[in-house]
């Protein structure tokens, strides 16, 4: 299955428990659209998210993102990695 990286911007002052919860929120649901949330990174300062997941599109992982409150602002597709 395809892998996806998507980028949240605006998060500044996330903490480790926010970041916790908001990737708990999307594994809670992402069965409905057969995508799984593999890992999630967040810089506090800059206000960056990173998440990690395996999806069969790029809508499928924004629509997760969306129902579960925190639509990501770009979704890359991840053909190569090492």
């Amino acid at each position: 299955m395809p892998k996806f990286m998507d980028v949240h911007h605006n998060m500044t002052g996330i903490t480790a428990e926010q970041l916790r919860e908001a990737h708990q929120a999307d594994l809670a649901i992402e069965g409905d659209e057969s995508v799984h949330f593999e890992r999630a990174w967040a810089d506090p300062d800059s206000g960056i998210v990173y998440c990690l997941s395996e999806a069969p599109s790029a809508d499928a992982v924004q629509r997760i993102h969306e129902r579960t409150g925190h639509k990501a602002d770009e979704v890359h597709p991840v053909p190569l990695s090492v």
